[in-house]
């Protein structure tokens, strides 16, 4: 039987969060399946969170190499995700992106794919480019429902740029020049529970958006194991799990990470009672740093001159002592002009 702190470090371990991975940029986003990458620093954090050494530059430059890219993937969201597995799982994903586009009603949705097609055939445009000329196509139809359907339905890339974090505020979107190549469901259920697991069918589904996930699972050569609540989970055969003794670092995890969105039931991470000082009523999920494998607070950088502040908003009682080295490595990651300092405030 997993107890609720050997579900915390066999997650932990598998997101390279005890100990950070030593490879390549590209090497730690394949383990992870991708990153949320709904903005563009907080990707470059929750890279910085799991590889040893990393530097802002080897995102940036793999990003402009095309091996990474930033895609909508996982539930309908920006990920950023190898070119392999964009080219692998974002048909896997496809009726998924496609159900989200159908909620419009009154949309020919082949030719408005075939129309954005032409169109971003001859460059990446954002979508205020792209939508005044797909309705001039479509006069009379609701522009943004148009940008969605492409966006959902049409498989696209995020262009990176020499900004900070490799994309503006406002980003290109342009056609992949990689060939799909679709990989079976079965694949990417083992490379979320290589990256999640042990988990629920419930778990893969909320994490991929894919639904029927149980009946397949059920079929797969798969470990199945109890926890402390007597639920039946799976696991890949020999996959690590360290033990709920096992020591765990201090963490920061950037907004919207892939960890706290990765799973149905977050208490293997975040406690139920600390899960509205997370996700917000606008759907944001704050950055969290972890204490012992668990969620213990939220975080936020203030920037004000040659200064960087990393405000602490803790959950319950936590020492600054606790937090200072591992907040201060990262404003020296993410400010790395400015002087840094911590402060504890109230409220998460």
């Amino acid at each position: 039987m997993l107890t609720l702190r050997d579900l915390n470090r066999a997650t932990l371990a598998r997101q390279h969060l005890l100990d950070r991975h030593k490879g390549d940029v590209a090497d730690v986003v394949h383990r992870l399946v991708g990153l949320q990458a709904q903005e563009p620093r907080p990707a470059y954090l929750g890279v910085w969170s799991r590889l040893a050494g990393f530097a802002r530059d080897d995102l940036h430059a793999a990003l402009h190499a095309r091996t990474l890219v930033r895609a909508t993937m996982w539930r309908a969201t920006l990920h950023l995700v190898t070119a392999a597995d964009f080219a692998a799982f974002r048909p896997v994903v496809a009726p998924v992106l496609a159900a989200a586009a159908r909620r419009f009603e009154g949309i020919d949705f082949d030719a408005v794919v075939a129309a954005a097609d032409r169109l971003l055939a001859a460059g990446p445009m954002t979508f205020n480019e792209l939508r005044p000329r797909l309705l001039e196509e479509f006069p009379g139809a609701y522009d943004r429902a148009l940008g969605y359907a492409v966006r959902m339905l049409t498989p696209l890339i995020m262009v990176p740029t020499e900004d900070r974090w490799s994309f503006p505020r406002e980003s290109a979107f342009g056609l992949p020049g990689i060939d799909l190549e679709p990989a079976g469901v079965e694949t990417l259920i083992e490379r979320y529970l290589a990256a999640f697991g042990p988990a629920t069918p419930a778990d893969v589904q909320t994490w991929s958006g894919l639904g029927g996930l149980k009946r397949i699972m059920s079929g797969m050569d798969l470990e199945r194991l109890t926890d402390f609540t007597g639920r039946e989970l799976y696991d890949l055969p020999g996959a690590p799990r360290p033990g709920g003794d096992v020591p765990a670092p201090v963490r920061f995890l950037p907004d919207f990470d892939t960890l706290i969105l990765g799973h149905a039931d977050r208490t293997r991470v975040l406690a139920e009672e600390y899960k509205g000082l997370v996700a917000t009523k606008n759907l944001r999920i704050k950055a969290v740093y972890l204490v012992d494998g668990f969620a213990a607070g939220t975080w936020q950088i203030k920037r004000t001159g040659k200064r960087a502040k990393l405000l602490i908003s803790p959950f319950t009682s936590t020492s600054p002592a606790l937090l200072e080295e591992e907040g201060l490595r990262l404003l020296a990651f993410a400010e790395p002009d400015a002087a840094p300092s911590l402060e504890v405030v109230d409220g998460a």
